[in-house]
């Protein structure tokens, strides 16, 4: 008898089935952060996305007198407010992380509850915090004319999903490697400090002098935030990003991820 190729109509309907109740969850889920996390009180839950702009608005307030870079179309502004605006959801995600777990501890005595879904939560959360700020801070600056409109703007929307889907599988493996482990959980925020110089977000490779240029490259994140700011800038260029390149790291770092937390779910006990 010949092997079945495609599902059967039973099994796509208890995988869409599965599918409702894990989006029910994690819908539940992002709503319980958002009330844990921001609460009602004074502005609520519009700090989800006041906590970044302030910070992003910040930084690029510092760069406001500075010029284009080599006459281009590059000003200093909307560079500084797409990258930082971005690595915010890479930190974000990831320094959450750590602890996580533990914070959630309770969630787990629901069977529909799993570790990635704790996570995922947490991540739609920053990313959405995160790609708000970004787009409210790059109309303002266009309205006042210290910007250009996006160039490609489905690349930074590529961009945008490359840099989520890099962040939340990191995290996944931080989360796993910190819980009960005080040593890995206190080395994470300096870790996240130390690669914000060296992320991409602040730089283009082609302003950076070999042999460093070709050792950056090699960084998924490098080539993230090439691939944002070609979606941005109209003379930017894509020779430095390989897609193929960060989508074997995104899915590497995918696999690592789930399989460190279905490792250390084994060694979670509820009491």
């Amino acid at each position: 008898m010949a092997s079945r190729i495609f599902p059967s109509s039973a099994e796509v309907s208890r995988f869409a089935a599965g599918l409702r109740i894990q989006g029910k969850v994690v819908g539940a889920l992002l709503m319980r952060e958002l009330h844990t996390r921001y609460g009602r009180d004074n502005v609520g839950y519009l700090w989800m996305f006041l906590e970044p702009m302030t910070l992003a608005s910040a930084v690029s307030l510092l760069h406001a007198g500075s010029k284009s870079h080599n006459g281009s179309d590059i000003s200093m502004v909307p560079f500084v407010m797409i990258g930082y605006s971005i690595f915010i959801m890479f930190r974000g995600m990831v320094g959450r992380a750590e602890g996580a777990l533990e914070s959630n501890m309770p969630l787990l005595y629901h069977r529909s509850v799993t570790i990635f879904d704790m996570l995922f939560a947490r991540a739609l959360l920053e990313g959405a915090g995160t790609f708000v700020t970004y787009i409210v801070l790059i109309t303002f600056a266009v309205i006042f004319n210290i910007a250009d409109p996006p160039a490609r703007l489905l690349d930074i929307i590529l961009g945008v999903g490359l840099m989520f889907w890099f962040s939340f599988s990191v995290a996944m493996i931080i989360c796993a490697l910190t819980h009960e482990n005080r040593l890995a959980g206190r080395l994470v925020h300096p870790m996240l400090y130390i690669l914000m110089p060296l992320s991409g977000a602040f730089f283009q490779l082609s302003w950076v002098p070999l042999p460093y240029q070709n050792w950056l490259w090699w960084s998924p994140m490098v080539q993230i935030f090439e691939e944002l700011r070609y979606g941005q800038f109209d003379s930017a260029t894509d020779k430095f990003v390989n897609l193929p390149y960060i989508v074997a790291w995104c899915l590497l770092l995918s696999y690592a991820g789930l399989v460190s937390i279905k490792i250390v779910r084994r060694h979670v006990h509820l009491n």
